[in-house]
């Protein structure tokens, strides 16, 4: 066990699939409760619900598109409705959208990308919060290389949300630290998921595959622990404000 997450209610939102489907099968495995939330996904999502349950794990989908808050609001109270209270949150859900050049940025996608990236971490916290403080819960948040690195051709905005979100937990961290709630992030690397299958060519992949240090992409599942290891008091209850890298070499800070 790596950490005690029996009786802990835990929602991870863009759960269906990649990073997110294997945090919550790995939060399942420790022993809490998931609440896993998707928009689209509706399928992928009951089957990561189906594989959690099939193995004596609690988990329920929860459909909500986070980028709207009203809509993250009614998600927050059907969690705890649905569970009685809400330990811990992890913002998960995101997206490139498209690769579009920095002179061709329309208002429509940029509120499209910034809604996606940002608005749904800054309502899921504003939502969240009031739970969090009752339980002495934490957040942890989906960041990215990119945020460091900046972004590859067409993906600044993407890279941009992503610093963003890595810089607004050190906010939330300072502001929230004496309710005994604590905000960090995961920052994964080139991790191999839907997200790159839909969105960077084989061997654009393949060219970065063989610059990073441990010459092989990520999976989801390099991803999990750190989640785990931030969302452990018992691990990490003087770690809040942080971000975590997870990148096999490919960004050394």
């Amino acid at each position: 066990m790596i950490g005690n997450f029996n009786g802990k209610v835990v929602l991870v939102t863009g759960g269906s699939t990649g990073i997110g489907a294997a945090v919550a099968r790995a939060f399942a495995r420790e022993g809490a409760s998931v609440a896993l939330n998707y928009n689209s996904s509706e399928s992928e999502a009951g089957s990561v619900r189906d594989a959690i349950t099939e193995s004596n794990g609690v988990a329920e989908i929860f459909k909500a598109d986070v980028s709207n808050p009203e809509a993250v609001g009614r998600l927050i109270a059907d969690v705890v409705s649905r569970f009685g209270k809400l330990d811990i949150v992890v913002c998960n859900a995101g997206g490139l959208v498209g690769r579009v050049g920095l002179t061709d940025i329309a208002d429509d996608f940029y509120a499209q990308v910034m809604d996606l990236n940002v608005r749904s971490v800054v309502a899921t916290c504003a939502a969240a919060i009031p739970h969090l403080v009752e339980t002495k819960g934490n957040v942890v948040v989906t960041g990215s290389v990119a945020a460091q690195l900046g972004g590859g051709p067409g993906a600044s905005l993407y890279a941009a949300s992503k610093a963003a979100v890595q810089n607004l937990i050190k906010t939330y961290a300072k502001e929230y630290a004496k309710d005994g709630v604590r905000f960090n992030a995961v920052s994964p690397g080139t991790i191999s998921t839907l997200f790159h299958q839909k969105h960077t060519k084989p061997e654009v992949l393949d060219t970065i595959k063989g610059s990073i240090p441990m010459k092989r992409l990520g999976t989801p599942e390099d991803c999990a622990g750190a989640y785990l290891f931030l969302a452990c008091d018992d691990l990490a209850g003087y770690i809040t404000g942080q971000t975590i890298e997870v990148n096999g070499g490919q960004f050394m800070p």
